[in-house]
């Protein structure tokens, strides 16, 4: 019997998707995002410009507030890709709509935090916007089945990152905006990760081989702003999303809920799809305790001339 086409394995997901989609908004929580910003304590800025050290929060805080702000903020290329790879009809195009009309409130909410409490540059952070979005966002070739991987450890990686974004932040307006802000995410994360868990009933070796490709080739959606390498080695290094937590918190949890290890019926192409995933995650494993002795070295270093400096 041959394999499903892309087509014929999205009209049988349908009705799952449907459940879905109702499941979702059944629980989803209606939010305003004015209800998130600390109105009082803005100011203009032609009267008051911005200047560095007006915002509470860390230099940590402010890179990741802003990296994660500006990843929202490819919505209009992240809406269009999902929607080729899913249709906009049927109970696809309900959750296509949904999706996007939710994730919008989150660059509202999170671009007016910043901008009321003066937590960035409001020039240098709209040139980042421009040059993100200029760039824009795409997976060409990407299957269904891969894009319905991609986004399960997507969705899940973007809550953690807001939800440590704000206790890192130590502000509690900010913690619970990006704590709002990550409970979206997290829905998402499910809807996603249900579809997936019934495409490996449906094509159990095929639905194997994308999860493989996506846990091999994941990249964060904001990897094409501005400067993201150095950003996200002061992200990582603040412990606010780093290997050994997309290690244990994003990928390892998903795995487990699919029961991936334990799967029947693979077929042998299947079963190498597996193997290369545990390989790659004993691998993960072991470069995310490299990272993290990395940091706790340069932490220590920095401590000591700190109290050299002290010293003198």
């Amino acid at each position: 019997m041959r394999p499903p086409t892309d087509t014929e394995l999205l009209h049988e997901l349908e009705p799952v998707a449907e459940a879905n989609v109702n499941r979702h908004l059944g629980i989803a929580t209606e939010w305003m995002p004015h209800d998130y910003v600390p109105w009082s304590l803005g100011r203009d800025f032609d009267t008051v410009p911005w200047e560095p050290g007006q915002s509470s929060l860390s230099k940590a805080a402010q890179i990741a507030f802003e990296v994660n702000l500006l990843t929202e903020d490819n919505l209009p290329s992240y809406h269009r890709v999902i929607a080729e790879r899913f249709s906009q009809d049927g109970a696809w195009g309900t959750w296509v709509h949904r999706w996007t009309a939710e994730e919008g409130r989150h660059a509202i909410a999170m671009r007016d935090y910043l901008m009321v409490t003066r937590a960035v540059d409001p020039v240098a952070l709209e040139r980042d916007r421009m040059y993100q979005m200029g760039r824009a966002f795409n997976r060409p070739g990407i299957t269904p089945l891969q894009s319905m991987a991609y986004v399960s450890f997507q969705e899940l990686a973007t809550r953690v990152s807001h939800r440590n974004t704000g206790r890192f932040c130590a502000e509690p307006v900010a913690e619970k905006l990006l704590a709002r802000v990550a409970a979206d995410e997290n829905l998402h994360m499910i809807f996603y990760r249900n579809l997936v868990a019934a495409a490996l009933e449906i094509a159990p070796s095929r639905t194997v081989e994308a999860i493989r490709d996506e846990i091999l080739g994941f990249q964060m959606p904001g990897v094409g702003i501005r400067d993201f390498g150095r950003k996200s080695i002061q992200i990582a290094r603040a412990g606010i999303y780093n290997l050994r937590i997309h290690h244990d918190d994003v990928v390892t949890p998903i795995l487990r809920q699919w029961r991936f290890f334990d799967l029947t019926g693979l077929d042998a192409t299947g079963e190498q799809a597996r193997e290369e995933v545990a390989t790659f995650l004993a691998g993960l494993d072991a470069t995310a305790t490299q990272q993290q002795a990395k940091f706790e070295q340069t932490q220590a270093r920095l401590a000591r001339r700190a109290e050299t400096l002290t010293a003198v």
